[in-house]
This record gives structure tokens, sequence and C-alpha cells, in this order.
């Protein structure tokens, strides 16, 4: 048990420590910062809604000349 509360308070001095010295040592502003996490998320879901279609239309596919019988 003592071992585990070490590493967490260890894991949990680390985040802090981690997460100071990034906002100190961040170029862009607070404003900035969000904005392009937002602009990178929108980017991921579009990429990952493009790779949903194409993988059911895909899988729709091989799925209809398995049914068919063909191979």
């Amino acid at each position: 048990m003592n071992k585990l509360f070490s590493f967490m308070a260890g894991a949990m001095c680390g985040a802090l420590v981690g997460g100071v010295t990034a906002l100190l040592l961040t170029p862009a502003s607070g404003n900035d910062l969000r904005d392009q996490a937002m602009e990178r998320w929108e980017t991921a879901k579009q990429e990952a809604q493009q790779a949903r279609v194409k993988t059911r239309q895909q899988l729709e596919s091989e799925f209809e000349q398995m049914k068919n019988g063909i191979r």
C-alpha cells in the first residue's frame, strides 16, 4: 500500500510539474491553443467520418459478394 501511495504521489507531482512547465513554455496564448485544438478535433472527426463511410461501403460490398456466392 505504501508503494502504491508513493507511486501515485510521484505521478501527481510529475503531472503537476509537467503541466506548469507546458503552460510556461508554450509560445501561443490560451485562446490560440484552444482554437488550434478545436481545429484539430474537427479535422480528426471529419477524417474518422470519412474512414467510417469508406469502411462501411467496403464491408457492404464484400457482404453482397459473399451473399451472392462471388468471392
